[in-house]
């Protein structure tokens, strides 16, 4: 059964055919370093029957045999690295056939109505897409229990019989929110790619791709010396070369594999399957929608959501309620879902958020103090309202750094704490004072510019003149080395000056390469008020300083705290390298303006939580959301974006006056 029909198949055909191209290459490589030896032969057997004698052939036969030798001695070396190089796998958790054994019947005969082999085991991924992965490599074979690995399948014996079948990897939103037949008509095209990896040649070809690749990556790491970097670095060169002679070859070989799996699948469910692809793009969309708005907060706060499919299913639930384009979809969830094939869906539903946790975020594999899960019911109180109440923390610590009082004059007595007042004070924009203005490289480059005030700022107030206390001044003294090592440059004298200098948002440091980060910076706060951007610059900075503190204590090797448990995600881990985590970053870093909103708009939340009796909630599509008795509000970011842009409070002033808030009490911060 290998899937490869006569003239049935067209496009299995034409994978065959470059699969034999590739292995054609893999052959001439192995001629041109045999050549050497070939001829060597010939000019030993030459003198030993008196036919190729005297000096010069002599001389000959002594280089060629060196010769020979090394090029013998580096093509072994290659050989051996090419074999033993374990090639990349995809992260997932495994799903064994006791945990699943609906899923896998339902794949076994799937895989029978399509007459090709069934995959070897099924492995989930927090990813909407499905695929076939070939995990033969020794290096990918089964650990010892206690590890845990992708492969360990209880099956023993039936599991080794058909470990040359590839593993089926499945998206796990996939199995939440489509049907079982939906998922069936999804998987057929997929699984029908197993008949053309059966095929010898096929296999033989992308094995061979793979340990060139796996090659290219081993041999990329810096050597302990010279010689070893040397060697690395040859093998390496003489892999890229192989991958660039196989790179169309390979590539046609693929498309032609994909062809023959739906040539095949066409006789499965071809109907229905036309109506699961509008649910794959529905599940893409509420997937990215769900991590981006809804985790990410969590996963900054040290909480991973523990049941992120279920929350998939909830927000594209919240989607058809809302656009009129999704209705109907909500009507198929009368009909059994496809996680009712999984014996525990909560606990594949847990492994599976902590690994799109540590793709995704960078968390670690292990529960503990500062990285614990938790439940939708628990995400208002033990994130949105942490997160709000950090970042109003943040927001007066960067206040107190600038010198801003806490409660204005003539307050009474008691409001001296961290209060809204002070931030809507603090922003408010005099008629005296101008915009901020787009950065000139021309005065970047005039010595001594920085410490000016910018001409149209008027008399300088108390907040402003309170920005040159002795802190300010040490974070700017360019001779200070702790403020060498500060991402961004620090506030300066005045706030004209420090929005001019605004430091680059956290994470921006990746992207300063290419000589714009902070030009764009400039441009995002360009248009701001003069305080607004001075505070935007001092939540960068102290948001870069925390993640790098963040980052350093979690490069340390030091072991979990006592009391800890290993996470479900452990599962697979040891098949891949979480050295550079997160693998897919969600988003890019956040720019000065966004840094200045969320900040300011945490400190509303908090404000009307504490005074007006308002509630943290948590809306599938937005992410956190403040409730008002009961009802979301959604109107408070127009009124922020104006204060932040315009230093005007009186859009703001007058939405919490309606809603009861009270701007001048202290609020409780973490």
């Amino acid at each position: 059964m290998t899937g490869i029909g006569g003239g049935v198949e067209l496009g299995a055909q034409a994978a065959r055919s470059r699969a034999l191209a590739v292995l054609r290459v893999r052959s001439r490589a192995l001629a041109v370093a045999l050549l050497p030896a070939a001829v060597a032969v010939i000019l030993l057997a030459g003198g030993s029957t008196g036919h190729l004698v005297g000096g010069g052939w002599d001389a000959a036969r002594w280089a060629v045999s060196v010769l020979a030798l090394l090029v013998l001695a580096a093509t072994a070396a290659v050989a051996l690295v090419v074999a033993r190089a374990r090639p990349a796998v995809t992260p997932t958790v495994a799903v064994a056939e006791e945990s699943a054994p609906d899923l896998y019947r339902m794949v076994r005969d799937l895989a029978d109505r399509l007459d090709v082999p069934a995959p070897s085991a099924i492995a989930l991924t927090p990813d909407c897409d499905s695929w076939l992965e070939d995990r033969t490599h020794p290096a990918h074979g089964p650990p010892p229990a206690r590890d845990h690995d992708d492969l360990s399948d209880p099956v023993g014996p039936a599991r080794r019989r058909s470990a040359a079948a590839p593993v089926l990897v499945i998206g796990s939103p996939f199995l939440w929110w489509m049907r079982v037949g939906e998922l069936r008509a999804v998987l057929a095209p997929v699984v029908a790619g197993t008949g053309p990896a059966a095929h010898p040649d096929i296999a033989a070809a992308r094995r061979f791709i793979r340990g060139l690749d796996a090659a290219v990556a081993a041999t990329s790491t810096d050597g302990r010396g010279p010689l070893a970097r040397a060697a690395r670095g040859g093998i390496g060169g003489v892999s890229r070369l192989l991958l660039r002679g196989c790179r169309v070859h390979a590539a046609e070989m693929e498309r032609g594999v994909a062809a023959a799996a739906a040539e095949r699948a066409q006789a499965v469910d071809y109907g229905l399957r036309i109506v699961a692809q509008e649910q794959v793009g529905l599940a893409y969309a509420g997937w990215d929608r769900l991590l981006t708005r809804v985790a990410l907060p969590a996963w900054r706060m040290g909480r991973w959501p523990s049941r992120l499919d279920v929350g998939v299913v909830a927000a594209l639930t919240e989607l058809s309620r809302r656009d009129r384009l999704a209705e109907g979809f909500a009507s198929r969830l009368g009909e059994r879902p496809a996680c009712d094939l999984l014996e525990e869906p909560g606990l594949m539903d847990e492994a599976v958020s902590l690994l799109a946790a540590r793709l995704f975020h960078g968390g670690p594999a292990e529960t503990g103090p500062d990285w614990a899960p938790v439940g939708w019911e628990e995400y208002p109180e033990e994130v949105v309202d942490r997160a709000w109440r950090t970042d109003a923390a943040r927001l007066h610590r960067v206040l107190d750094t600038l010198g801003v009082r806490r409660a204005a004059e003539g307050a009474a007595p008691g409001t001296d704490g961290p209060t809204l007042s002070r931030v809507l004070d603090h922003l408010t924009t005099t008629p005296a004072e101008a915009p901020v203005p787009a950065r000139d490289p021309a005065a970047d480059a005039t010595p001594g510019t920085a410490h000016h005030a910018t001409p149209g700022t008027g008399t300088a107030t108390p907040d402003d003149q309170a920005t040159s206390d002795p802190q300010a001044a040490t974070a700017s003294d360019p001779s200070d080395p702790q403020a060498a090592t500060t991402p961004g440059p620090q506030p300066l004298t005045t706030p004209d000056d420090q929005a001019t200098t605004a430091p680059a948002a956290p994470g921006s440091a990746d992207h300063s390469d290419d000589g714009n980060g902070t030009e764009d910076d400039d441009d995002d706060l360009a248009g701001t008020t003069p305080r607004g951007a001075a505070l935007a610059a001092g939540l960068s900075a102290q948001l870069a300083r925390e993640e790098a503190r963040t980052q350093a204590l979690a490069s340390g090797t030091a072991p979990p705290p006592p009391g800890t448990t290993a996470g479900p995600a452990a599962t697979g881990t040891a098949l891949w390298d979480d050295r550079a985590l997160p693998l897919l970053p969600l988003q890019p870093p956040r720019t000065g303006r966004e840094i200045l909103t969320a900040h300011i708009t945490a400190m509303v939340c908090c404000a009307a939580m504490d005074t007006a009796g308002a509630t943290p909630g948590l809306d599938w599509l937005d992410g956190p959301t403040l409730l008002v008795d009961g009802a979301r509000r959604a109107d408070l970011a127009p009124h922020v974006r104006s204060l932040v842009e315009t230093g005007d409070p009186a859009p703001l002033r007058a939405w919490l006056s309606d809603l009861g808030v009270r701007p001048e009490k202290p609020v409780r911060l973490v």
